[in-house]
């Protein structure tokens, strides 16, 4: 019996099989250290394919992988022997100009969303690198740009429709299925492959000012000071980041500073340019900066503005967490701890929160966001495997210089498989853990998915 026989007439999208054209394209993902060889990757145009797909699996007792984007940091969109439920296919978008809102296929990358929502300038919090799926970022992180005005991605979210492990296809919204509803905000894959988001759009862009801004790493610790400072007075409209770097080798970097240590921001305001341009004046006029790229532009560029730094393949490992304060001491710990980094793509980021972020009713949501002022993410990318050891291990020393400062709580997407299933509890915390296992036990008994940062059944299946 064929393939396409066992799954059902039904199935509409595309299988392909390690024998087939496009099947070591289509294993890929974006973290290049990551290499795992699937069964069959079914490619679904929609929620009857992921039924089909499902019931395949489970018939035959194959490991489950869902991929969107194939964003996964460890690597959980892929699998060795098991089955690929991708549903990148799905990338409908149907948009209410009036109600400002929106239902998009579950298979968009955030460029793809973008530019979709800013043809009617609107906008919801996207992921930082373009070719980053909507579905992960939303269910299991949510940060960006635009969550210190529009709050992180899943306060914007008005309904999903899921397939369950047993093959319902329901409609979770704060109506209808709404303990469901609360745990896809936040709690990643856990309980089914989502098809479709309907979120709530917010006016942003299309023009607004924002741009990159430069500096030698001798001014980090000056300009982080004065960041912090800024910040703590900012409007919800200011968004945007510091980050110690590598400058890139590339012709708008004088030359004076390509491939050396760099401090860099990235500013972003997301009310009227004109009015930007006044309240971002003291970032962009502090200091002897190599470049200063900072003027109205598309929201779309200013989406697109980390990708070159993020190139598909690339070697990956994460480190996150949010912090309760920025002291000096902190400033100094991390600039000196990111000095000792190995790969040019290496980095370490920090993102203001507060605003919307802050005034988020966390009881609506599964994840746990503090309100804290800080957040951190340590990026360890390598285009060169021998600096892989390297880089990782760097990036676990930078986690615990970091400890004082820190929360130890982080989104699911950026807590790495080594660091345990502890970690993944701590960062929900007990009740909301104890209410995401009772979902579990309700939507997936049986772990059907499990290759996600796991939240098991109660009782171990088998």
């Amino acid at each position: 019996m064929s393939i396409q026989t066992a799954l059902g007439s039904k199935f509409a999208g595309e299988l392909i099989g390690p024998d087939d054209p496009g099947y070591e394209q289509a294993r890929r993902i974006f973290n290049g250290a990551i290499d795992k060889r699937p069964a069959l990757i079914a490619r679904c145009t929609g929620p009857e394919d992921v039924q089909a797909a499902l019931a395949y699996a489970r018939e035959r007792e194959l490991v489950v992988a869902v991929r969107g984007g194939g964003h996964s940091a460890s690597g959980y969109s892929c699998c060795d022997d098991g089955i690929v439920i991708d549903t990148a296919p799905m990338k409908h978008v149907q948009i209410d100009v009036e109600r400002r809102t929106g239902r998009f296929g579950a298979g968009l990358t955030w460029g793809e969303f973008d530019a979709a929502t800013q043809e009617h300038g609107l906008a919801v919090t996207g992921g930082r690198v373009t070719h980053t799926g909507i579905a992960g970022l939303t269910l299991a992180s949510g940060s960006g740009w635009l969550e210190r005005i529009c709050g992180i991605t899943c306060d914007s979210l008005i309904s999903a429709q899921v397939v369950t492990a047993a093959g319902r296809v329901l409609r979770a919204s704060a109506d209808e299925n709404a303990d469901l509803f609360w745990g896809l905000k936040g709690g990643g894959g856990n309980f089914g492959v989502v098809t479709e988001f309907e979120f709530r759009l917010h006016p942003v862009g299309p023009i607004v000012y924002a741009g990159m801004i430069l500096h030698p790493r001798a001014a980090a610790g000056a300009l982080l000071r004065f960041y912090r400072d800024f910040m703590a007075e900012a409007s919800d409209e200011v968004g945007g980041g510091f980050s110690l770097l590598t400058a890139p080798p590339e012709p708008f970097v004088p030359e004076e500073g390509r491939g050396q240590p760099a401090a860099g921001l990235i500013v972003l305001y997301a009310g009227d340019p004109q009015e930007g341009e006044r309240v971002l004046a003291p970032l962009v006029e502090w200091g002897e900066p190599w470049l200063k790229m900072v003027q109205p532009m598309p929201y779309t560029a200013v989406q697109q503005m980390l990708d070159p730094a993020h190139p598909w393949g690339i070697g990956y490992y994460a480190k996150a967490d949010y912090m309760h304060e920025l002291p000096d001491e902190a400033i100094d710990a991390m600039i000196d701890k990111v000095g000792q980094a190995a790969s040019p793509f290496t980095g370490m980021h920090l993102v203001p929160l507060g605003g919307a972020f802050a005034r988020a009713d966390r009881s609506t949501m599964a994840l746990e966001a503090p309100n804290v002022p800080w957040y951190y993410m340590c990026m360890a990318l390598w285009m060169d495997p021998d600096q892989a050891e390297h880089e990782t291990t760097w990036a676990r020393a930078l986690m615990q210089t970091m400890r004082p400062w820190t929360v130890d709580k982080a989104p699911p997407n950026f807590i790495s498989k080594d660091e345990g299933p502890g970690r993944l509890r701590a960062s929900y915390g007990d009740e909301k853990f104890e209410q995401l296992v009772a979902l579990k036990d309700k939507f997936d008994p049986d772990n059907v998915f499990s290759l996600n940062q796991n939240v098991p059944p109660s009782i171990t299946p088998g």
